[in-house]
């Protein structure tokens, strides 16, 4: 069925999970140490990775982890541990695990974790391939169900016709969507011509979309073609739609109930056979209760839609995207960068990114022109990671006894290496060795 890299330093554990998953038709490579299991992943096509977090050596599970999805992606990687908490849970999966065992491992849960993972290597890998299918560079990078969900969506309504209303905040990629509806269509050998309805004043607009006849006003010198017209047979998409004046919704509105479209100054209306695809990070809703959408038009444009979740609500896609963004950035600016080092992706993956994938991608643009080795380092990302993580309001103050089991515990994770295990508990070394001192931990 699939190959699965198991990776513990206890022989009888490994022995024990690679006979269960092999009797469940899967291929098992195996690996004692995190060393070993980098260069298996080097040597062959690994599906999954089932790896402990705590073992002998210098690298423990979630390194490992931050280092496969750093080389590949779209391999799914499942945490084991004697030792779970609940922020553990959570920090793994914030990372791009894609699920979190306790020891002792339930042979039933083990196996039921192992064949959903695969599916979702498997359906990662046919989107991808669809894609490589469709003309064009652009691609949607997706490992998280929400994003899956969206890639499936648009796949089934690039077959229609229907006006296609996208939502989502400023930077999640709503004109990737878009361009992805386009490129899946049948539509696909007719032109994308889009445009911003809030760059340009509304005279100009209506130029733009409708076009002009010459001598309909100062400056129209010959006859042009609108943009309606210039996309007769393909796709024009209208972005930040909820910003156009009303008076060219009217008119918009008079173009989709008809198919028909007449230029500045003309008498003559020709038909165009255009679908139309919006997008908006405006709440249309609120909008239409203020008056600044009318309410006729925003059902004409909401026939079908599509929400593009924000970064911060799935950050397992922080990874990947930060990995597609390292290879293409450094492809255009033939810079000898290959990826981000384990501590960078950490970083990453706990920023809120409000700027969403636009400001990852720049951030990645900036570290890509100022790292000085293979990988992106923590000091070569913008200032505002450090800060909004220095910054990030800290847990109640715990009770002394709970605070310094809680320092233990991280400190035994990390094999009492100080440095990991500061940026654990989301502090600085000078603070972890106060800590350290105040409850008498010998370091």
């Amino acid at each position: 069925m699939a190959r699965i890299l198991l990776v513990d330093d206890q022989t009888n554990v490994r022995l024990s999970m690679a006979l269960l998953l092999e009797h469940d038709g899967h291929t098992i490579v195996q690996a004692a140490a995190a060393s070993d299991a980098l260069e298996a992943l080097g040597l062959g096509s690994i599906d999954v990775v089932v790896s402990d977090v705590r073992m002998d050596g210098e690298t423990d599970g979630a390194a490992l982890l931050r280092a496969v999805k750093a080389r590949d992606a779209e391999i799914e990687v499942v945490l084991v541990t004697g030792f779970g908490t609940i922020s553990d849970a959570v920090d793994a999966i914030k990372s791009g695990a894609y699920d979190y065992l306790t020891k002792p491992v339930d042979p039933e849960r083990l196996l039921i974790t192992v064949r959903r993972a695969v599916e979702r290597r498997a359906l990662s890998r046919e989107i991808r391939q669809l894609r490589a299918q469709v003309d064009g560079v652009d691609e949607i990078v997706a490992v998280s169900p929400a994003m899956l969900a969206v890639v499936a969506e648009v796949a089934r309504l690039a077959q229609s016709d229907s006006t296609v209303l996208i939502t989502g905040e400023s930077g999640t990629g709503k004109e990737l969507v878009a361009r992805a509806l386009h490129r899946q269509s049948p539509r696909r050998g007719g032109r994308y011509v889009p445009i911003n309805c809030g760059a340009m004043p509304e005279t100009i607009l209506e130029s733009e979309l409708f076009g002009h006849r010459k001598g309909a006003f100062t400056g129209a010198v010959a006859d042009k073609k609108g943009l309606l017209e210039e996309a007769h047979g393909g796709v024009l998409f209208l972005d930040e739609v909820g910003e156009m004046p009303p008076p060219m919704q009217v008119r918009l509105l008079r173009f989709l109930q008809g198919g028909e479209v007449r230029r500045v100054g003309d008498t003559e209306t020709r038909r165009v056979d255009v679908r139309l695809v919006v997008a908006t990070h405006r709440a249309l809703e609120d909008e239409v209760a203020v008056g600044r959408v009318r309410q006729d038009f925003y059902y004409r444009i909401n026939v079908v839609g599509i929400r593009i979740p924000p970064l911060r609500e799935r950050p397992e896609d922080v990874a990947p995207l930060a990995a597609h963004a390292v290879r293409r950035i450094a492809t255009r600016l033939r810079r000898p960068v290959r990826g981000l080092a384990p501590e960078a992706l950490a970083l990453m993956s706990a920023y809120p990114w409000p700027g969403n994938v636009r400001e990852l991608e720049n951030a990645i643009e900036r570290a890509v022109n100022v790292a000085s080795g293979e990988l992106i380092t923590p000091g070569d990302l913008p200032a505002s990671l450090t800060l909004a993580r220095a910054e990030r309001p800290q847990p109640a103050e715990s009770a002394p006894d709970d605070e310094r089991a809680r320092l233990v515990a991280t400190l035994d994770c990390c094999r009492w290496n100080h440095s990991r295990a500061a940026a654990s508990l989301g502090m600085s070394r000078t603070t972890l060795w106060r800590k350290l001192r105040e409850h008498r931990i010998e370091a």
